[in-house]
């Protein structure tokens, strides 16, 4: 692959304040209580990570549609000028939308998007991505509102920009 070519994962995800219980250490008789308010906020995430740099790019939406899908890829498109970018998706119907036809054809030069074999996320490196992203700001912790998540998440990506390598180690592209 030459230096103007760039190879992406992308997926999308949403982070919910759902308690995500997991194995813990507590005194004896100190079991860990986490909080509800019997109402769930969430964030959805589109993102994408490059395999070669360990560059994730992610953004917010407030639904997870087609419409929303074609917005994440103009974006994609715009950070990506004058690359011709390769994205390794899942067959997700918003993936494949006829709302997306006229922006695909139009890009055709700039974005190749190469569906995987369905039901197979484990081929998708940005999966293990959000399992780390979901294990740091979610397990064992409550958010009581939208605000409360979306700080959370914000700092984690964060942490991922400056750590392209751990980024790549988790991936499994570097060891």
């Amino acid at each position: 692959m030459d230096k103007n070519t760039v190879l992406l994962a992308q997926d999308e995800t949403h982070i919910r304040s759902y308690q995500a219980l997991r194995a813990t250490w507590s005194e004896k008789g100190q079991q860990k209580q986490i909080p509800t308010y019997g109402h769930h906020a969430q964030v959805t995430l589109f993102g994408t990570v490059d395999i070669h740099s360990g560059d994730v790019f992610c953004t917010t939406a407030s639904s997870c549609d087609a419409a929303s899908f074609l917005l994440f890829l103009k974006k994609v498109v715009t950070r990506y000028a004058g690359k011709f970018v390769i994205m390794i998706m899942d067959n997700a119907r918003i993936h494949r939308a006829k709302l997306l036809r006229a922006f695909l054809e139009e890009h055709r030069h700039q974005l190749y998007l190469l569906f995987l074999p369905p039901y197979s996320p484990q081929l998708n490196p940005i999966e293990k991505l959000w399992r780390w992203l979901k294990d740091s700001i979610i397990s064992n912790v409550f958010h009581k509102n939208q605000s409360e998540i979306e700080q959370a998440v914000q700092k984690f990506l964060l942490f991922m920009h400056a750590n392209h390598e751990r980024v790549l180690k988790r991936i499994g592209c570097i060891s």
